[in-house]
């Protein structure tokens, strides 16, 4: 069993990872506010992620907040050379499933000179700004991560929850070449922003990728191929996510290493056309 098994993927054309990687938000208490309940445990997911061939960890400043990056360092700092962590800054939080987007310069900068501290690292491999602020023009948003990255803090530059206009509109401030949005089996809203990444090498992060709703019924295609391939039916909307297109890096998380094995155990699932075209009209 290997996540590297989902192939490869290069983002901004110098920065190989594993295409199932893991999401590093569910690492936190209720709410994703505070510590998890289960602290060592975390710590055992995180190293057996790696040790399974992940080397795609995507983080935000707001888990926890800082809680997630605390732990990654804790648990895998000195990085090895091939795990990139991907972490965001742009959301603050007022509590417990609270988030408010903030995206005025110096709060950017603020951040993610925090993520270099609390990671452990000199320089952030993929920073994506976390939501656009409506209140402050994109193009300062983009311009300070912009910034940062001229002064080597930043490597790469990605976005999330945008649309196919917002990516083009902060294209021209700088290269952008990460989208992240909400998208799995059931939810394909962002169906057009995976389309256009696809046709111009942007990696897409599908968030929420395991959500499979009504598709996971008892009579449904999905639970059908999943008996088919002696699999779950999360690992199936896996399988699916990777077969959809080269440039998706699913970002499966959770705070248990059995839930962690089951998901990089989706590497492993080869759809058929027809399978995958069954899945596909389920919806």
């Amino acid at each position: 069993m290997s996540a590297k098994n989902s192939g490869t993927f290069t983002i901004g054309g110098d920065l190989p990872v594993t295409r199932l990687g893991y999401g590093a938000m569910q690492l936190t208490g209720p709410g994703v506010w505070g510590d998890p309940k289960d602290p060592d445990e975390a710590v055992r997911v995180l190293r057996r992620a790696v040790e399974l061939g992940v080397t795609l960890i995507d983080t935000a400043d707001a888990y926890g907040p800082f809680v997630a990056d605390l732990l990654i360092k804790k648990a895998l700092h000195p990085y090895a050379d091939d795990v990139v962590i991907a972490t965001k800054a742009g959301f603050t939080r007022q509590g417990p499933n609270q988030w408010i987007p903030v995206g005025r310069p110096e709060y950017l900068r603020q951040q993610v000179e925090l993520s270099l501290r609390h990671l452990g690292v000199d320089r952030i491999d993929l920073l994506q700004l976390h939501r656009i602020d409506p209140k402050v023009p994109l193009a300062e948003q983009v311009g300070e991560l912009k910034s940062l990255q001229d002064e080597g803090k930043i490597r790469h530059i990605g976005l999330s929850e945008i649309s196919v206009d917002e990516l083009k509109e902060a294209q021209k401030t700088a290269e952008i070449v990460s989208v992240q949005n909400l998208f799995n089996l059931a939810n394909r809203d962002a169906e057009p922003l995976l389309d256009h990444a696809t046709e111009h090498g942007i990696a897409f992060i599908p968030w929420f990728p395991l959500a499979t709703g009504a598709l996971a019924g008892a009579d449904s295609p999905l639970t059908a191929l999943a008996k088919e391939h002696d699999a779950s039916p999360s690992q199936l909307a896996l399988a699916w996510l990777l077969k959809r297109s080269p440039v998706v890096l699913p970002i499966p998380g959770t705070s248990s290493v059995a839930h962690l094995e089951d998901n990089v155990a989706a590497a492993d699932i080869e759809l058929t056309d027809a399978e995958f075209d069954a899945l596909t009209k389920a919806v």
